[in-house]
């Protein structure tokens, strides 16, 4: 079954806004860890934001930091607010849960869910 279900894409101009929110249900809802990643094609998934749920402390990678901010609601729900976008910032945008400490440094392999994603692009 669905564990993972991301909203909220779009196409926006550069400097503008989006919000993206991942709903989890079953297993998924218990991890720990959430995270958002993204991917271009021909390039890896690449992390940029997790939040540790038990603590709602929160990582970001260097690419975003300052311009995306990661939160959760208490229905399971994480948010990513995206602001200030650049053109390069369009990518498919994934979420993914786990519990393996090594979530924190966005290792792809230990996240157990994935959500099926949704397409972000940022142009003029």
């Amino acid at each position: 079954q669905v564990q993972l279900v991301e909203s909220g894409g779009g196409s926006v101009q550069p400097g503008g806004s989006l919000r993206l929110s991942c709903t989890a249900s079953g297993s998924a809802a218990s991890a720990d860890y959430i995270a958002w990643f993204r991917q271009t094609p021909g390039k890896e998934r690449e992390g940029i934001a997790v939040i540790y749920k038990p603590d709602h402390v929160s990582n970001y990678d260097h690419s975003v930091k300052g311009r995306f901010t990661i939160s959760r609601d208490a229905r399971n729900t994480v948010h990513l607010q995206m602001d200030s976008l650049r053109p390069d910032d369009t990518a498919m945008y994934y979420c993914a849960a786990g519990s393996d400490p090594k979530c924190w440094l966005f290792r792809r392999d230990v996240y157990n869910y994935w959500g099926q994603g949704t397409q972000v692009t940022v142009s003029s």
